[in-house]
């Protein structure tokens, strides 16, 4: 097949093609790279500035690129919004792929109209980005942007139209299959992210790989400090919970400055952050999700602990029922603070976990096995005289 991936999302695109790329597929993807963490991708269409010259600069170059992106059998957008364009300008160009090309697949993995309409609801999640219970998180500036841009703004209606249009919507996570799979079950399939495993990981050496009996996973050294990192984005710290887990961070450093270590980064590439993680112990990711995303997957697939969602929903998605690596914490700062108490406590428990973080992702979302998931799915489609995602 010759396959289009447009646009980006902490490399979940590139890490696609690679996967399709592997089984024999052609695939081309294109994108900004999804801004500062500068992801690979085959075709650069970064945009400088929000400045007028840069705008139109920036919209020559989409209408240069437009012949070379006709002519496949997939495109497969990264959400709505797949330039980096106010949502009012993006549907002729929608308009324009959907007619150079066979099948549409948009992508349900961040934030859009369908998430925040669910999460608003208190009733669908527990906790989520936008609510604690019955409680609505709307009262923070990010949380309420969000609310004004996908709920009401020209974004909403840009979602709910190419919705209604595509092929198929691809869900990456558990609460994104949610807000989909209701309103439109014929179209909605739930793939898990990719993730390329390492040849070997800093944290992870031969003697800790994965046994059922966990005898043969090399203990933590009883001297060595429990390595905690966290990564924060620029303006979306409280939108993603990390305020509330670094302040209980802060907490088990001052608490226990001999038997742990905080490291911190923020807004860095993806090169460097690869490199920054690599002789950390636990991840301290997502507070408001369900489910391990990118970031914590790629931590779990190179021997690292991650703290972040694991809510059984998460498990019974995916049909495990054995493995439990993840660290499931509650949005509330006490609780972060004792389930980071437990870690640096019970070192002895690190080793295990690590085994069953590599084998959690390497069963679940190895880049060819989710490779092979959305190659049935295009086939299926291009197969279909009149698409349905779940026929």
């Amino acid at each position: 097949m010759k396959i289009l991936l447009l646009g980006e999302y902490s490399n979940v695109h590139w890490t696609l093609a690679q996967g399709l790329r592997t089984l024999g597929h052609q695939v081309t993807v294109i994108s900004d790279g999804d801004g500062w963490k500068n992801y690979k991708r085959d075709i650069d269409l970064r945009r400088r500035s929000l400045r007028p010259l840069d705008t139109i600069s920036y919209i020559a170059r989409i209408l240069r690129l437009l012949p070379r992106m006709r002519g496949y059998d997939i495109v497969q957008i990264i959400n709505p919004v797949f330039f980096n364009l106010r949502a009012g300008k993006m549907m002729p160009f929608y308009r324009y792929l959907r007619r150079h090309n066979t099948r549409l697949v948009m992508g349900a993995f961040g934030m859009d109209h369908y998430w925040v309409k669910t999460c608003i609801d208190c009733t669908t999640f527990r906790y989520s980005d936008f609510n604690i219970g019955s409680h609505l998180r709307t009262d923070e500036p990010c949380n309420r942007q969000f609310v004004t841009d996908w709920l009401h703004g020209e974004k909403s209606q840009l979602n709910i139209d190419i919705a209604n249009d595509c092929d198929a919507i691809v869900a990456g996570l558990y609460e994104y299959y949610r807000c989909y799979n209701p309103e439109f079950p014929d179209k909605t399939v739930f793939i898990p992210f990719p993730i390329k495993m390492p040849e070997l990981s800093s944290n992870m050496t031969e003697q800790q790989s994965y046994n059922p009996d966990h005898g043969t996973a090399t203990p933590h050294p009883a001297t060595a400090k429990v390595s905690f990192f966290v990564g924060i984005q620029r303006g979306r710290s409280e939108y993603k919970g990390t305020d509330i887990m670094l302040r209980a961070l802060r907490r088990i450093e001052a608490n226990y400055p001999d038997r742990c270590e905080l490291r911190i980064a923020e807004s860095v590439p993806f090169d460097t952050y690869q490199q920054m993680i690599q002789s950390a112990d636990v991840l301290i990711d997502q507070l408001y999700s369900y489910t391990p995303a990118m970031n914590a997957l790629l931590a779990m697939s190179k021997g690292m602990v991650a703290v972040t969602g694991g809510e059984p929903e998460n498990y019974e998605i995916l049909g495990e029922t054995h493995l439990r690596p993840i660290v499931n914490v509650q949005p509330d700062e006490d609780d972060c603070y004792r389930s980071f108490e437990q870690l640096v406590l019970h070192p002895e428990l690190l080793p295990r976990l690590k085994a069953e973080s590599v084998e959690y992702v390497r069963r679940h979302h190895e880049y060819t096995k989710v490779a092979l998931q959305y190659q049935k799915l295009y086939q299926r489609l291009l197969n279909s005289p009149t698409p349905s995602a779940t026929d």
